[in-house]
């Protein structure tokens, strides 16, 4: 059962509350249920936390990169605008199209938000502080997430939208395409620990930072640049966002949704975001590992850090075509990727390494 391992993973967060359910004399199935729905509005509440941060934040740092303050007036920093924005986004009438595919527009923004959420169950934000530590993580998150292009698919047929259906055929192109290195870079590091848990891959790399994976030199370095760079693609991210491009496809998939449907794919795009930067920390920067303080400001701090990387990406590099894209996936990327499995698989054959 997922609970009690995550009860006690959690330092007894929710020990009380295991308790007092235990004392009420209810059967075990209506307890299960009960601790599920506990354990997934705790994962919501994180997620739409980070999301709104992350949204608060982008808007800062653009600002500043264009030499503007951005939001100023309401709250400290303007923080109140992306509350404010949230809650306008809530009461927004929900416009549709009479010629929509009535089902699978519905589904389409669901199934991308609760992919996004659910990929927050293997990821390790601190030291015992996990909801479930399945023996497959990296996999499982992997898995999951590639439902997002199923997402991007439906919106774009659902809308019957030559525009949206482009932009989810470009979505559906790039993801299979950038998959295949992102997948090839994270190979690299499950050869070495020998594990797909992402709490064994974060063990493997305590001690001195010199242990972290990206300074294993010369595959762990390749490994971190090209699963970023493949990451960033998966997470439609600039200067990989074909499938929301303004300029041709007037936002793509996304362009017949309004209201709460929109703020999923929205609030999905900022949860992926933080995703791939969190299982880049775990797999490349020693995830929970340092000094001195607690093992979670370690973790979301330097998560935090690969997050205003794709920041900086987002609002310096322009846009690719779409031609540059798969040449870059197909013609530079898997080489890269392939070759360098191969180097550290020798490496660790071979016992030639440090």
């Amino acid at each position: 059962m997922i609970w009690p391992v995550a009860i006690g993973e959690l330092h007894g967060v929710f020990s009380w509350l295991y308790s007092l359910l235990e004392s009420t004399g209810l059967s075990q199935p209506w307890l299960d249920i009960i601790r599920y729905i506990v354990l997934g509005l705790v994962v919501f509440g994180v997620l739409c936390l980070i999301a709104l941060f992350l949204v608060w934040w982008e808007r800062k740092i653009a600002a500043h990169i264009q030499q503007r303050f951005g939001p100023m007036r309401h709250g400290w920093h303007g923080w109140y605008q992306t509350i404010a924005d949230a809650l306008k986004l809530l009461q927004k009438e929900d416009i549709l199209v009479d010629t929509r595919d009535k089902v699978v527009f519905f589904w389409a923004p669901v199934i991308c938000f609760v992919a996004a959420f659910l990929a927050y169950i293997c990821i390790p934000f601190g030291d015992k502080l996990i909801v479930a530590d399945l023996n497959i993580g990296i996999l499982y998150i992997i898995a999951i997430t590639t439902f997002t292009v199923i997402s991007l698919l439906m919106a774009g047929w659902g809308s019957n939208n030559k525009y949206a259906l482009l932009g989810g055929m470009r979505s559906a192109a790039q993801i299979v395409s950038y998959e295949v290195p992102m997948v090839a870079s994270i190979l690299v590091v499950v050869v070495f620990v020998g594990s797909l848990s992402m709490v064994d891959i974060v063990e493997a790399q305590s001690g001195w930072f010199t242990n972290w994976f990206i300074f294993r030199v010369p595959f762990g370095p390749i490994a971190f640049v090209t699963y970023i760079i493949a990451a960033t693609a998966e997470a439609n991210r600039t200067p990989f966002d074909i499938p929301e491009a303004e300029q041709e496809l007037v936002a793509g998939y996304n362009i017949e949704y309004s209201g709460m449907k929109f703020s999923m794919f929205f609030l999905a795009e900022f949860a992926n975001g933080f995703t791939v930067s969190a299982i880049a920390v775990t797999l490349f920067l020693g995830g929970w590992h340092g000094p001195f303080l607690p093992s979670w400001v370690w973790f979301m701090g330097k998560t935090l850090a690969v997050v205003f990387l794709l920041m900086l990406f987002r609002w310096t590099y322009p846009r690719l075509r779409v031609d540059q894209l798969m040449e870059f996936a197909w013609k530079f990327l898997v080489p890269v990727t392939f070759a360098n499995l191969i180097l550290g698989a020798w490496m660790k054959y071979a016992g030639w390494y440090w």
